[in-house]
């Protein structure tokens, strides 16, 4: 039998392995449930978080031949806003009241573009440019977050965001006839496990 690479001519040859060389793969992943969403801020009194547990988050990763990640397509993140808890019930129903969840009862964020930039082979930073809607909001946000690869192909997510509520067209929660309250900046911080 002939050898096939003979059969094709040279400049053909070099194109066939330029893209078997850069081939590449999407994989898609999730955490269903699998988030630790901090929100944190400040009062008059002492400063406050508010955690979830609860929450989506899809992405779609872009992987090369050699395993290395390259790229995502697609990411996107939603939690129920009265998932949020602090340790305080009178708290959450302000907070509650804030996010107006009685008509917008997630807090999401939709990415229209997202870049990776490799540290490693496994470790990377993702800056991802979207929508972040909260209270009904949908507001043009840049979230960079900090990625790793794992042993067991799991990928772990975490990253800050500092929002203004005003922005959101939020009013800052207020206690005790107004005598306490709440700055106008918080700090999202999330933490999340992504699987195939």
């Amino acid at each position: 039998m002939k050898n096939p690479t003979k059969i094709l001519k040279p400049g053909l040859l070099a194109l066939v392995l330029m893209f078997t060389l850069g081939a590449f793969a999407q994989v898609k992943y999730s955490s269903k449930n699998g988030v630790n969403l901090v929100v944190s801020g400040t009062s008059t009194l002492h400063d406050w978080d508010m955690k979830s547990s609860q929450g989506s988050f899809d992405a779609t990763f872009t992987f090369n031949a050699a395993g290395a990640l390259t790229g995502i397509s697609a990411l996107s993140f939603t939690t129920p806003a009265t998932a949020l808890k602090s340790e305080k019930d009178a708290m959450d129903k302000n907070a509650y009241k804030a996010l107006k969840t009685d008509k917008s009862p997630n807090i999401s964020f939709t990415a229209a573009s997202a870049t990776v930039t490799a540290a490693t082979a496994t470790d990377f930073t993702v800056k991802a440019v979207g929508k972040l809607n909260i209270a009904g909001a949908p507001v043009d946000a840049e979230i960079i977050a900090t990625g790793k690869i794992n042993a067991d192909k799991s990928i772990t997510v975490t990253g800050a965001k500092k929002i203004s509520m005003k922005e959101f067209g939020m009013t800052p929660p207020s206690f005790m006839m107004g005598t306490i309250k709440t700055g106008n900046e918080v700090t999202l911080k999330f933490d999340l496990k992504l699987t195939k």
